[in-house]
């Protein structure tokens, strides 16, 4: 499901009840489920809405290692598709690739490297409140200009 779809679905079900948007919400949402067989770039790209182009950078950059077929096809299983969810949300998020990269370090690492993660992802997890506490002021702000020029506001 294209990343555009999956923040649509995560909204509207929040939307549509009393339920709020939580961490088990969304990642019933995202986790794409186990793969019955690989997939090819194609079928990624199209899954998580990207470009094949992206997929080939992130393997380039060392974010994720894939597997090649018997026709030297690049092969996405299980692991590598829910890396590849996880980057993408990261990226969306605004993650720099940067902090990507010395993330995915540290988890190629090993355990041991997981206090490290779990400051880095606090502090993103911090500067993603404070962006949108920042849009919703401009939404505020948006809002009013609306309102001045006799424009309706809400939901």
């Amino acid at each position: 499901m294209a990343t555009m779809d999956l923040m649509n679905k995560a909204l509207a079900a929040a939307a549509d009840s009393d339920v709020p948007l939580t961490v088990d919400l969304v990642h019933e949402l995202i986790e794409p489920g186990e793969i019955a067989e690989p997939l090819g770039i194609a079928e990624v790209a199209e899954l998580l809405d990207i470009s094949a182009h992206t997929l080939r950078y992130y393997e380039r950059c060392g974010l994720i290692e894939v597997a090649r077929d018997g026709l030297d096809h690049r092969s996405y299983d299980n692991v590598a598709v829910r890396r590849l969810v996880f980057l993408t949300r990261m990226r969306l998020s605004g993650m720099p690739m940067r902090d990507l990269q010395h993330y995915v370090e540290l988890v190629d690492g090993g355990e041991h490297t997981v206090p490290e993660r779990l400051d880095m992802l606090v502090e993103h997890r911090d500067t993603v409140r404070r962006r949108i506490r920042e849009l919703q002021l401009s939404l505020v702000a948006t809002e009013y200009k609306i309102a001045t020029y006799g424009g309706t506001t809400g939901p």
